[in-house]
């Protein structure tokens, strides 16, 4: 399973950038904003996930939404808008590595659809990466989805944080996709608050900035 090249409804939308220049970075970050939120508005979270060679990335979804329905909804009733999502991805990746930082230097996050979209890219595009970093999210599709992903992701290290009450995400798709990221060769980090809120806390700003440390 892999991302196909589209041309839908993301394509041609703002790709923001922060930090170092993408000519001058060693490392790279993607950020993908949640349902009716904006890049501008993910880019918050290179402040406090600071690197000294980071150039963070953050595409902007058209119409501030990357797909229509529930994450769990049935895929076909989230297109053209989820190929077109994980293709704005795919480019932000692209054009990291065309700046010359390798995957293995690339963290890929979000928070919320974002956070969904992240996963759901990474698993569909199994490698090395320099890390994954899921807020409050999991992988795309109704229950029972066959999760028949190729590749490996050779020890990426993943970072997994969510409330066991988010009205959003279930906690059991949360484990659903910390074992099969596990499965794919991640080394995951799963945490689930008690009775947290639909939103990022310190302390899963401290587990992220880990993996922000070890690049």
């Amino acid at each position: 399973m892999t991302t196909t090249k589209t041309n839908g409804p993301h394509q041609g939308q703002q790709l923001l950038q922060q930090g170092q220049p993408l000519a001058e970075a060693t490392a790279a970050m993607i950020l993908v904003h949640g349902r009716g939120a904006t890049a501008q508005s993910i880019l918050e979270l290179a402040s406090v996930l600071p690197h000294p060679d980071m150039a963070y990335l953050a595409p902007q979804a058209s119409g501030n939404t990357w797909y229509p329905q529930s994450f769990l909804a049935p895929m076909p009733q989230n297109q053209p808008g989820l190929d077109s999502g994980l293709q704005a991805v795919a480019d932000a990746v692209a054009q990291a590595e065309a700046a010359g930082i390798p995957p293995e230097k690339i963290i890929i996050g979000g928070f919320s659809q974002g956070a969904c979209l992240a996963s759901e890219f990474v698993a569909r595009n199994a490698q090395r990466y320099a890390g994954l970093l899921v807020f409050s999210g999991g992988l795309i599709g109704p229950p029972g989805t066959p999760r028949n992903y190729d590749g490996s992701l050779a020890g990426t290290p993943v970072f997994i944080g969510c409330s066991d009450v988010d009205f959003h995400i279930p906690v059991e798709r949360v484990e659903e996709t910390a074992v099969t990221l596990q499965n794919l060769g991640a080394s995951v980090n799963k945490k689930i608050y008690s009775n947290m809120g639909h939103t990022i806390i310190q302390d899963e700003i401290n587990q992220a900035q880990q993996i922000v440390n070890n690049l």
